[in-house]
């Protein structure tokens, strides 16, 4: 781990940097300043890949505790939180999602994890990768659901400062909420189906609970899709949904691996 140090260190930095320019700039006391803000992202998603990396035990092991699926989830976010702003104003979020990326690799730089070999097991490797990208990708719908329910709350009470001065319309977050879901939804759908072919038993004593919760999320969010697409789902519909699908996924996942890595070890 102390082989990760820098980067680990490097890469906080740069995580709250950037989330300090766009506070401040949301506070109105800094310009935007976009560009200086994806340099500082990108520089802290390169740190943060080679101290994940070293966390991760790539290439020869695979550790992967509740801090580093955490890790790489936030890293995924970033990286798409980055991506995005192309195309949508999303580097408004990384005034929340950057700083704490920082910190829960602070935190996973500092403890200890058990590896497991994964020479030969490709399969399964991209199971977890799948899978972790569909819940990162779900993650962030979260938080863009909960940033809609706000806005709409405050275009009925007709408030007009605040928090909706500083989001895109209300249409536009509309719109990347549901191309984060389907998204989300095709990476789930490869991380289930990569365990139904890689892994000898998803129903097995210990994975059942999981398969099946990550099953009732994929049915929930293929309904919401769905909905979207023949009946217009929008607003606190769409929202009630996405936060109801990623709580069965949270509890599918990072539930249950708390459960097993800190009450029952």
């Amino acid at each position: 781990m102390t082989v990760s140090l820098p980067s680990t260190l490097l890469a906080a930095i740069f995580y709250i940097a950037a989330g300090t320019w766009v506070l401040l700039h949301l506070a109105r006391k800094a310009p935007a300043k976009l560009v200086l803000v994806r340099l500082l992202g990108l520089g802290a998603l390169l740190a943060h890949g080679i101290a994940l990396s070293s966390h991760l035990g790539i290439p020869n092991n695979l550790s992967l505790g509740v801090l580093e699926a955490a890790s790489l989830a936030n890293w995924l976010i970033c990286a798409f939180i980055l991506i995005a702003s192309l195309r949508h104003s999303t580097l408004n979020l990384a005034v929340i999602l950057f700083p704490l990326a920082a910190i829960i690799l602070l935190v996973n730089q500092f403890s200890i994890s058990q590896s497991f070999p994964i020479d030969g097991r490709s399969g399964l490797f991209f199971h977890i990768i799948a899978s972790l990208s569909a819940y990162s990708l779900f993650a962030l719908a979260s938080v863009q659901a909960l940033l809609i329910a706000a806005q709409n709350h405050q275009l009925k009470q007709r408030q007009m400062s605040g928090l909706i001065s500083v989001l895109p319309p209300l249409q536009t977050m509309e719109r990347l909420l549901f191309e984060l879901l389907l998204a989300g939804q095709l990476l789930l759908s490869l991380g289930i189906l990569s365990g139904f072919v890689f892994l000898d038993n998803m129903f097995a004593t210990g994975m059942a609970h999981k398969t099946l919760l990550s099953l009732a999320a994929w049915v929930t969010f293929g309904l919401l899709l769905v909905g979207r697409w023949r009946f217009g789902w929008r607003g606190l519909t769409a929202v009630r949904w996405t936060l109801g699908g990623s709580l069965l996924l949270l509890l599918a996942y990072f539930g249950s691996k708390f459960v097993l890595q800190f009450i029952l070890a």
